[in-house]
């Protein structure tokens, strides 16, 4: 039977990814990979890492806010301060020459969210007041209140934050709270375990079995 999976942050981490794939036994032809995006920014095997990821046939590739700085470049030149210091310029020397079509396309068709059996994907997060197809790219891709309020609700005893029964989202590293496997605040998934920083590592995870499978760094 084909499985489903979702990975967080790549970051570049081109070998975490294989790595990955290949403790999973993740069938390239048959299994679905829901990426939470940014596999952009961080390491310098950007490159790499979008190629092994386009050999996945039935891949769900989401919008990061890294992506999105990335794509700014892809189509311009151009390339802020802000996004060179923040792993861009690792994006940048993974690009020595011309950039692949293909490469362009993967960021300029990704999907902003992906909802499926009442689970939400998203990168960053959302208003859960508001329906999800009414708000900005910049929440979807660049928001963090959503687990701010998860962590506090649940602080406080309440574990139900939206009306989904799950929600992956990448954006934050779980690094930040000292830990290197993902987190489940509430109904919420945090994916990001790291992969883009040192000391982090890359996760995959079978959504309907929950079983992990992690990077050695």
């Amino acid at each position: 039977m084909a499985r489903t999976y979702v990975i967080g942050d790549i970051h570049g981490a081109y070998l975490a990814l294989v790595q990955c794939l290949e403790k999973s036994g993740f069938d390239y032809k048959s299994d679905t990979l829901i990426c939470l995006g940014d596999v952009t920014d961080g390491w310098p095997e950007v490159h790499l890492a979008i190629e092994e990821l386009l050999k996945v046939k039935k891949l769900i590739f989401l919008l990061g806010n890294h992506d999105s700085w990335a794509l700014g470049w892809f189509l311009t030149g151009n390339a802020p301060d802000i996004w060179v210091s923040q792993g861009g310029k690792a994006t940048i020397t993974s690009y020595p020459g011309e950039i692949p079509k293909k490469h362009i396309k993967l960021l300029q068709s990704a999907r902003l969210y992906y909802e499926f059996k009442n689970k939400l994907f998203v990168h960053g997060g959302f208003d859960p007041m508001s329906d999800i197809s009414h708000q900005t790219k910049e929440t979807l891709i660049w928001d963090r209140n959503l687990l701010e309020s998860a962590i506090e609700l649940q602080e406080v005893g309440i574990n139900k934050v939206t009306k989904y029964d799950e929600v992956y989202i990448g954006h934050t590293p779980t690094i930040n709270f000292g830990k290197t496997e993902p987190m489940k605040i509430c109904e919420i998934y945090l994916m990001d375990t790291g992969a883009g920083w040192r000391g982090g590592v890359l996760t995959m995870m079978n959504i309907d079995t929950k079983e992990m499978f992690s990077s050695d760094r």
